[in-house]
Formats: structure tokens, C-alpha cells, sequence
């Protein structure tokens, strides 16, 4: 009994996972009727007015308190339904990639995309060796992959797949058709990036996801854990790092920045230090949320509090 019980309830499960897929799906091959322009910004207004109504936006509105305490909830909310408007420009954005990078160095007049940086995109192509991109969830940072593949760099990118199966599946092809390897964030990613690494590549990685074995750290004035991966790399490659992000700008547009190699904290005896690397990269994307807030996705958990919001 409890076996069929188990069977019904995984499913029901798969189903919902599916329908959901699938109305995702729906909505986004509808967008591909109209041109980017329209379709991105209908996107931006559709989900300004759905996500301030869903359970999300209390966890959001948490997030922005903690780490504002200084600021009124009118300035906080105007914020997070701004993050929510960035987050429907970011699903419409999938069904135009293609498009939306046109970036030309020999154009007279600028495209949708402006690069800042060109001359490191240009010498980590023509000088191989083991490097790391890092970002985080703020703007279309989709975007930087692409850049990447366009100057002819082969970059292994860890991601998190998202957790519908049926989703993940999608983003995954989509993905891999236009930013070159892809790893899924699980136990054996960090041995592909190794290899990578190893053979004189670059991999790209995600610092702002939460990560419940990582190491103590802070992150707008509170407690965060925060995944040791690249330091560990930089340690073991000694790799050169770069942070590199995606700003939305006005009309549809789109600036992709990658800054020079940072130096990366070391001991006593010149080895990494984990734990102050760790911390550099949450002071580097904090002071990247602070300059562009509306841009970054604070409905993610990043402070592991949703269960206590829950009750």
C-alpha cells in the first residue's frame, strides 16, 4: 500500500513538474512571435505585476531589509518589484540570444552590447593558460558565455540546473548550443573544471548561490556560507581570476565587463587563503548589487532563511 501510495505521489509530482514546463514553455514560444524589443519589455511589466503576489516576495522584501537596514520598505519595494521586472527580461531574453548579441568592434555606431575589457578577452585567447571567470546573478549574465564563445575562448562553465527536470533539460540544450561546455553544479563538477584548468583552459563559475557546506562568511552585513571551489582551484593552478558582469542599461541594451585579474589573498607563506578569498568574492559582487540592486535576484535564499520565513 504504501509503495502505490509513493507511486501516486511522485506522479503527481512529475505531472505538476511537467505542466509547469510546459506553460513556461508556452509562454516564452509566444514571445518568439513578436520582436525582442516589445516582447522583453511586455515580459519586464508581466512579472512586476504577478511576482509581488507570490510567497517569493516576502522572502525578497526579507532579503532587502537585512541587507538595507537603512532604507524605508516604500525604497525597498520599489527595488524588489524593479528585480522582478529584471527577472521577466531575463526569461524573454532566452528566446532572443541569438539576437541580442551584436557585438562589433568594427561598428562605427554601438549595437545592443557594449564590451568593456576587449583587450583581456583578446590576450586570454591569443595567451593560453588556466584562468577563472567569475560573476554573479545580476543583469543577463547569460550574456558573458556568449561573449566568451564570440572571442573564440573555450570556457567550461558550472551551473545549477535548475530543479524541474523538464526545465532543466531545456535550458541545458539551449545553453550548450551557444556558450560551449557546460557542468552541472554536483559532487564530480569540480573534477571537470580541474581538467580544464589543468589543460591551460578557462572555466567560468557563479559565486552568489547558496551552499550549505561552504565556508562562514558574510555577505551584506550577514552570516553566509559561501563554496570554497575556486579558491581551492586558484590554489591548486594557480590560476589567474577575473571578475567579470552584465549591466542592463537603458533601451534595451546591455554593457559586459571583465576586469582585470584581482589578487587573490595569500598566507604567510604565500599559500591561498581560502577562507579570505571566499570573502573577497562576496565583497566583490556585494559592491556590484550596490551600484545596480534592481538588478540582481533577490529572491534567491541566499541567507538561508526561507524556513524560518515559512513559520
Amino acid at each position: 500500500m504504501k509503495m502505490v501510495i509513493t507511486r501516486i505521489v511522485l506522479a503527481v509530482m512529475h505531472f505538476r513538474q511537467w505542466l509547469v514546463a510546459q506553460i513556461a514553455f508556452g509562454f516564452l514560444n509566444l514571445l518568439k512571435i513578436f520582436p525582442a524589443d516589445p516582447a522583453i519589455n511586455f515580459a519586464d511589466w508581466l512579472v512586476r505585476k504577478i511576482g509581488p503576489r507570490t510567497f517569493r516576495h516576502k522572502l525578497m522584501m526579507t532579503n532587502l531589509r537585512n541587507a538595507y537596514p537603512e532604507k524605508g520598505d516604500a525604497e525597498l519595494q520599489d527595488i524588489a518589484v524593479k528585480s522582478w521586472g529584471h527577472m521577466g527580461r531575463l526569461a524573454a531574453e532566452y528566446v532572443f540570444l541569438d539576437r541580442l548579441f551584436d557585438f562589433d568592434p568594427d561598428r562605427a555606431e554601438p549595437g545592443r552590447i557594449e564590451v568593456s575589457g576587449i583587450p583581456i578577452f583578446v590576450d586570454l585567447r591569443d595567451n593560453p593558460r588556466p584562468f577563472i571567470v567569475f560573476t554573479a546573478h545580476t543583469g543577463n549574465f547569460e550574456l558573458l558565455p556568449v561573449a566568451g564563445a564570440a572571442y573564440g575562448q573555450k570556457v567550461t562553465v558550472l551551473f545549477r540546473p535548475p530543479n524541474n527536470p523538464y526545465i532543466a533539460d531545456k535550458v541545458f540544450s539551449f545553453r550548450s548550443a551557444r556558450m560551449g561546455k557546460l557542468v552541472p553544479s554536483h559532487a564530480g563538477s569540480s573534477f571537470a573544471l580541474a581538467r580544464q584548468l589543468e589543460a591551460g583552459g578557462g572555466v567560468g563559475v557563479l559565486v552568489d548561490q547558496k551552499f550549505g557546506k561552504g565556508l562562514p562568511t558574510s555577505f551584506f552585513g550577514q552570516q553566509v556560507r559561501t563554496n570554497p571551489l575556486l579558491a581551492k582551484l586558484v590554489r591548486q593552478f594557480d590560476a589567474e581570476v577575473y571578475p567579470a558582469r552584465c549591466i542592463r542599461l537603458p533601451g534595451n541594451r546591455y554593457r559586459l565587463e571583465i576586469e582585470p585579474p584581482i589578487d587573490v589573498p595569500r598566507d604567510e607563506k604565500g599559500n591561498v587563503d581560502v577562507q579570505a578569498t571566499a570573502q573577497m568574492l562576496n565583497d566583490k559582487v556585494e559592491s556590484w548589487v550596490r551600484e545596480y540592486p534592481e538588478q540582481w535576484l533577490w529572491y534567491h535564499d541566499r541567507w538561508n532563511i526561507k524556513k524560518k520565513i515559512d513559520r
